[in-house]
């Protein structure tokens, strides 16, 4: 049995899959953001609950913010603060007594999709998340590729590729860089490009819902960066399937239009990737977490 947990800032979710990739336990809880010590127990308390459940141990695996050092083995880049510095790996560790997997949560993702989501059976995979930040992941052959410096897939702090001369330098990112892709196609940025642009103040969603010709100019500002974003990918990875999550994954009119531009920027007479929707939902960050275990683990 396989236990998943998304580390979200705001609550966390944990399940437990068996080996035909099948939850057969679920459970929630808030997220002590601001309290470290307070995380580990709740993460140890979930595990806890869900072996007495299934009734026999589990491998335990975890989504997160940010990713693990490889110099260090601490948290690095995480916007949930508290967890930054801190050896979350070893502390659950010795709280269970047991190894335990931890990725980047958008890795999760990519993994989970590639497994037997939209990407299933695709030999390469980029799993996007496009939500209020903006991540990324690589799986080929259903291996994640964390990479030798522990970065693999972090394409939401790439420089937006091809910035005309008004994108530059760009917002500034949490980061500490400016133009990132994270400030310019989240959900967060797109709303924040329509505000600078028109002065109005709307979420993400109701710039889609808006038949004003502004919030289309806004949106197709949005499919032009991401298409810029996104054959950079393609140029450099050449991914078979390019699944999307995130809120902004909702909207279907990026499945049509994004397909039209990027070619503008792709380095190639045919372009066969395929840019799907993600298949399981909110779901799929905590499905990746239990499936950085192997069947037979």
């Amino acid at each position: 049995m396989r236990f998943g947990l998304d580390l979200g800032g705001t609550k966390m979710e944990a399940i437990v899959m068996d080996g035909a990739g099948d939850i057969i336990w679920r459970q929630r809880a808030p997220t002590p953001a601001s309290d470290y010590t307070r995380i580990v127990q709740t993460i140890g308390e979930l595990v806890e609950a869900s072996q007495a459940h299934v009734g026999e141990a589990v491998s335990v695996g975890i989504g997160m913010p940010g990713s693990l050092s490889p110099k260090t083995g601490r948290v690095r880049n995480s916007n949930t603060q508290s967890l930054n510095d801190k050896p979350l790996r070893q502390d659950l560790e010795a709280r269970l007594g047991r190894e335990v997997r931890l990725a980047n949560d958008a890795n999760c993702f990519a993994l989970s999709e590639a497994k037997d989501g939209a990407g299933n059976g695709a030999q390469s995979v980029f799993g996007v998340i496009l939500g209020t930040g903006c991540g990324g992941g690589l799986v080929m052959a259903e291996h994640l590729q964390n990479g030798v410096n522990g970065i693999g897939g972090e394409w939401g702090h790439n420089p937006l590729a091809a910035p005309t001369p008004q994108e530059v330098p760009g917002p500034a990112c949490y980061c500490g860089r400016h133009g990132c892709n994270e400030v310019w196609i989240s959900g967060s940025g797109f709303a924040r490009d329509h505000h600078q642009v028109t002065g109005q103040t709307l979420t993400s969603e109701q710039i889609i819902a808006s038949e004003a010709p502004e919030a289309q100019a806004s949106f197709e500002r949005l499919c032009d960066r991401l298409a810029r974003a996104l054959g950079a990918v393609i140029n450099l990875v050449d991914p078979e399937v390019i699944v999307l999550g995130g809120g902004l994954s909702n909207v279907d009119a990026l499945y049509q239009r994004l397909p039209q531009i990027w070619d503008m920027y792709i380095f190639s007479d045919v372009i066969e990737t395929q840019l799907k929707k993600n298949q399981h939902g909110d779901s799929s960050g905590v499905r990746g977490a239990a499936w950085l275990w192997p069947n037979k683990a």
